[in-house]
C-alpha cells in the first residue's frame, strides 16, 4: 500500500502536494492496468481463432498430417472458428511466435522453453508434459553412428564430425554441447574435427546416415528396442516410416535424463484457458489414442502437470552456456 501524506506530518506543504500527485499517478496506472487486464480477459474469452505452433525438426508434410487431428479436436471441443497450424522451419520460429504473441499454443523442448523464459518469463505458461511408458517424465539425448564407421563409443569419434540438430534443441544441441565433454574430457570443438547444425533432428540423422557427419545427436525415450528406434522421438519416427535402417546404426553415447518438454499456452490468455486446455489434453489419450500417438510421436502413457520449476535446471544451464 502507498503511504498517504498523513504518514509524514513534518513534510512541507509542497512536499505533501508532490506525495499526493505521486499517489494519484499510481492510482491512475493501477486503473489503466486493471482495464487492460479486463480487456485482455474479454478478448481471450471471445477467442475465435486458435494458433498452434509446430516445432521444426521433421519434414513439414508429416508434421501437418500428424497435427491435423489435433486441430479438428480443438475446433470441435472449443467451438473455434479456425484452428491454424504453423509449422516453423526451425525452433526459433515457434519461439519468436510465442514471444511476439502471434501463437497461442505449442509443444516445446526444455531448451526452447528456457529460451523464452530467459527473454520473458511471463510470455508463456507450461502446463503439461509427456509421461513415458515407464512412468518417467524425462528422455535422453543419444549419439548415433553408422556401424560401418567403426565408431562404437563416443571416444572412437575423436577427430570425426559431429552433427547437431537445431541451436534451440535440448537433445539436439544444449545437452550434447554440455554433456559430451564430460565423457571425452574435452570441449566438442576440440574433440571433434568439426561440428555443424543440420537443420533439425530428421535432417541431422539423415546427415549421419548419408555419411555427411560421423555422429548425430537426437532425442530418444531410451525405452524399448533399438531396432524400433526405441519407443518415441525422431529416430523412432524415422525407423517407423522406413527412412533409416536401425540395423545399420549403433548408439555411441547417451546423456543423463532430460526433462520432457512442456506444452505451453500464451500467458495473456489467462488461467481460465490454461485450465480448459489442461482438461482437454488430459482427456485426449483416452478420447483419441491414435491422435495422441500421432502428435506425441511415439508411445507414451499420457500427460502430467508441470510448472516452470520443473525446467529450472535447463534454464540455468542454457543461461550459463549459450544464453537466451
Amino acid at each position: 500500500m502507498w503511504l498517504s501524506s498523513r504518514s509524514y506530518p513534518k513534510l512541507s506543504k509542497q512536499k505533501r502536494e508532490r506525495e499526493r500527485e505521486r499517489e494519484m499517478m499510481k492510482k491512475v496506472v493501477l486503473i489503466a492496468a486493471t482495464l487492460l487486464a479486463l480487456a485482455s480477459a474479454s478478448k481471450a474469452a471471445d477467442l475465435k481463432e486458435f494458433r498452434v505452433g509446430i516445432l521444426g525438426g521433421e519434414n513439414e508434410p508429416d508434421r501437418l498430417r500428424n497435427f491435423a487431428c489435433l486441430a479438428d479436436h480443438l475446433k470441435q471441443y472449443f467451438g473455434f472458428e479456425k484452428v491454424a497450424l504453423y509449422p516453423a522451419a526451425d525452433y526459433d520460429g515457434v519461439i519468436q511466435g510465442l514471444l511476439g504473441g502471434t501463437l497461442d499454443y505449442a509443444e516445446l523442448g526444455a531448451s526452447g522453453y528456457a529460451a523464452i523464459y530467459l527473454k520473458n518469463p511471463n510470455a508463456v505458461t507450461p502446463f503439461l508434459t509427456y509421461q513415458q511408458t515407464d512412468g518417467s517424465t524425462g528422455y535422453y539425448s543419444i549419439g548415433l553412428a553408422r556401424k560401418d564407421s567403426g565408431i562404437k563409443t563416443i571416444m572412437d569419434a575423436k577427430g570425426k564430425k559431429l552433427g547437431y540438430a537445431d541451436p534451440d534443441s535440448t537433445s539436439g544441441y544444449l545437452v550434447p554441447f554440455t554433456q559430451i565433454p564430460k565423457a571425452t574430457g574435452m570441449p566438442n570443438d576440440k574433440f571433434f574435427a568439426s561440428t555443424q547444425f543440420n537443420g533439425g533432428h530428421e535432417n541431422n540423422i539423415l546427415a549421419m546416415y548419408d555419411g555427411k557427419v560421423d555422429v548425430s545427436v537426437d532425442g530418444s525415450s531410451g525405452i524399448g528396442d533399438f531396432k524400433d528406434g526405441y519407443s518415441s522421438d525422431t529416430f523412432h519416427k524415422m525407423v517407423s516410416k522406413g527412412s533409416v535402417d536401425p540395423s545399420q546404426l549403433v548408439e555411441v553415447w547417451r546423456s543423463p535424463l532430460i526433462p520432457n518438454g512442456p506444452l505451453v499456452v500464451r500467458s495473456a490468455l489467462g488461467e481460465e484457458w490454461k485450465k480448459k486446455l489442461t482438461d482437454f489434453f488430459l482427456a485426449l489419450p483416452k478420447s483419441d489414442a491414435k491422435c495422441f500417438n500421432a502428435i506425441a510421436g511415439g508411445d507414451f502413457n499420457g500427460y502430467v502437470p508441470v510448472t516452470p520449476d520443473f525446467y529450472r535446471t535447463v534454464i540455468d544451464i542454457r543461461k550459463q552456456t549459450i544464453g537466451g
